[in-house]
């Protein structure tokens, strides 16, 4: 039986064969400590390289060896060095060629109804944002490294910007390499291997503070009208996983959709490295009608921007948003609370000089 060779110091991390990192690859060994072979083992670096070869794809590989024999001569392994499979990833110009500006998908034609078109067109550049012949949405999903991993295509109404969930529509979602499969501009083996939505933005925007959020529509629009946060997009609750880990050293805040704070808190348990403050803004101010719609962040936000001249609203929400982009996430549930408490008003911001101190 093989497992992931526990830590006991830097000497215990090589090489990773595919990447060429030092110190962040971990080998799989038995019982006794010896490994199976030098690329068997997971790179740490698992969105940037997403290196991951298990004994289980080792001896599929080598139907000849098997679990169990004595095939090794102590820690030597006398199988051929084998070449580390490569990371599969989109050709560059598949995302140039689908990101345009003289073509509106049914996204795009919602998003400049409720934003300015000129942060739109800079917002479908830096999430360098696709449109099919048909004017559906491209969502590419780009590493920290710029590579392109795949491109979620979905259909939305460009009317009201809801993504079209007609079981009768065909292709209300699909996948650019699933169509490259099919088209035999992929081969066969291409093997998927998802990162964030937005997740090339990192290295451009080094000191931002993350906001993570469930769809890419939302974060998109949420970068159109909060201007402080880096959003990214996990792309689903299912997708709550080790992709997180590219964000390590950033400060975080996520926001679920209203129906999925306490699963999304469950699970970012599991990673207390990264110390994500998960805000609990949607849940503190929900009404019935929200919580049927099943609304996130973005419908929220919208609803404050648009919302019909005499409607009632909730002032100390609107005071929340002007003052949170100058506060630190982690305390954003306390200028909340203080906001709502004390019935407080945004007046402005001024820099403090103490350069006298």
């Amino acid at each position: 039986m093989y497992n992931l060779q526990k830590y006991k110091g830097i000497s215990t991390r090589y090489t990773c064969p595919a990447c060429g990192r030092k110190k962040c690859f971990t080998l799989y060994v038995d019982e006794a400590g010896d490994p199976l072979h030098e690329s068997v083992g997971r790179c740490d670096h698992e969105s940037s390289c997403g290196y991951h070869y298990t004994p289980k794809q080792f001896f599929a590989d080598h139907p000849d060896l098997k679990p169990g024999k004595d095939w090794r001569d102590g820690h030597t392994v006398y199988v051929p060095k084998m070449k580390p499979k490569p990371l599969c990833t989109i050709p560059e110009h598949v995302v140039t060629r689908s990101v345009r500006f003289n073509h509106d998908s049914d996204l795009i034609t919602f998003l400049k109804t409720i934003i300015d078109p000129m942060v739109v067109e800079g917002l479908i550049e830096e999430y360098r944002i696709g449109v099919t012949r048909g004017g559906d949405t491209i969502f590419f999903q780009l590493d920290k490294m710029g590579r392109c991993r795949t491109g979620k295509i979905m259909k939305y109404d460009p009317e009201t910007g809801h993504r079209i969930k007609d079981p009768d529509v065909p292709g209300r979602i699909n996948w650019v390499h699933s169509l490259m499969k099919q088209s035999g501009q992929l081969p066969a083996d291409w093997e998927l291997s998802q990162c964030l939505f937005g997740e090339h933005l990192l290295l451009e925007h080094p000191g931002m503070p993350v906001a993570l959020v469930e769809s890419e529509k939302t974060a998109v629009i949420c970068s159109g009208l909060m201007h402080q946060y880096l959003w990214l997009a996990t792309g689903g609750k299912s997708c709550i996983n080790d992709r997180l880990l590219v964000l390590q050293g950033r400060k975080i805040i996520a926001f679920p959709d209203i129906d999925g704070f306490k699963e999304w808190t469950e699970k970012l348990a599991k990673y207390p490295q990264l110390g994500i403050t998960v805000s609990p803004i949607l849940q503190q101010n929900a009404t019935a009608e929200d919580l049927e719609a099943h609304i996130d962040i973005a419908d929220w936000l919208i609803r404050y921007k648009l919302r019909p001249p005499g409607e009632p609203v909730k002032k100390h929400c609107v005071d929340f948003l002007k003052a949170a982009r100058y506060i630190s996430p982690e305390y954003h549930e306390e200028l909340e609370a203080l906001i709502e408490e004390f019935d407080l008003e945004f007046w402005g911001v001024e820099r403090i000089d103490d350069s006298s101190n």
